[in-house]
C-alpha cells in the first residue's frame, strides 16, 4: 500500500512539475513574441505627409501632443515598451490587464492616463514573471516607457504596500505619475494578499509625492 502511494504521490509531483514547465514556456513564448511586435512598433519610422522637401529630418518636425491625440490602442494591443535600466530589463506593454494580457507582457489599465496626459498611468504584472526581481529596485531608481509617439523616463520616488484587494490606488492624482503595481511578497508562495506600489515622476519634474 505504501509503494502505491508513494508512486502515486511521485506521478502527481512529476505531473504537476511538467504542467508548471510547460506554463513557463508558453509565456516565454508569449512574452518573446509581444517583445519583438513593440520593438517593430517603436522603431517604425514616423511619416509625415507634408515633408517631402528633401533635407527635411522628419524626427525634428514631430509634434508629440498631435501624434498622442491619434494613439488610441484597443484591448489586447501591444502598445509599446518598459525598460528597467536597473534590471538590464526590457518588457512589452499590453493594453489591458486581464489574465491573458498580462501573461504577455505588462498591463496599462485602460481607465488610467498615457504620457503626456498630466494624469496617473498605471502599470501592472506578475512578480514572478516579468516583474521578477523588482524587489531589488529601489527610490531613485528609474523606469523608461516607450510609445511610438515618444520615449518617457521616470524617477521613483516612493513606495507603499497596499492590500490586493484596495482599489484607492487607481485614482486621479492631478499631474503625470507613473503607477507600478506587483504582487507582495515577492517571495510569496501562491496568492500574494498585498500588492507593492511604485510610484515614478517624469525625470526633471521636481514636484514632490
Amino acid at each position: 500500500m505504501r509503494r502505491i502511494v508513494g508512486a502515486l504521490l511521485m506521478l502527481a509531483g512529476v505531473g504537476f512539475v511538467t504542467f508548471a514547465a510547460i506554463q513557463y514556456f508558453e509565456h516565454q513564448a508569449s512574452l518573446k513574441e509581444a517583445m519583438a511586435e513593440a520593438n517593430t512598433l517603436i522603431s517604425q519610422p514616423q511619416t509625415i505627409d507634408h515633408l517631402d522637401d528633401k533635407g527635411v529630418d522628419p524626427a525634428s518636425q514631430r509634434d508629440p501632443m498631435a501624434e498622442r491625440s491619434q494613439f488610441d490602442p484597443s484591448p489586447n494591443d501591444v502598445i509599446g515598451m518598459l525598460e528597467v535600466p536597473k534590471l538590464e530589463a526590457e518588457l512589452p506593454i499590453i493594453e489591458g490587464t486581464d489574465e491573458d494580457m498580462l501573461e504577455r507582457g505588462v498591463g496599462h489599465y485602460s481607465s488610467t492616463a498615457f504620457p503626456l496626459d498630466d494624469e496617473q498611468i498605471l502599470l501592472s504584472g506578475h512578480r514572478d514573471t516579468v516583474f521578477r526581481n523588482f524587489d531589488k529596485l529601489a527610490v531613485g531608481d528609474r523606469f523608461i516607457v516607450k510609445l511610438p509617439y515618444g520615449t518617457f523616463e521616470y524617477e521613483i520616488r516612493s513606495t507603499d504596500i497596499v492590500d490586493k484587494d484596495d482599489t484607492s490606488v487607481i485614482r486621479s492624482m492631478g499631474s503625470e505619475v507613473l503607477v507600478i503595481s506587483t504582487c507582495y511578497p515577492f517571495r510569496y508562495l501562491g496568492n500574494a494578499p498585498d500588492r507593492f506600489i511604485f510610484y515614478a515622476y517624469p525625470v526633471g519634474d521636481e514636484q514632490t509625492t
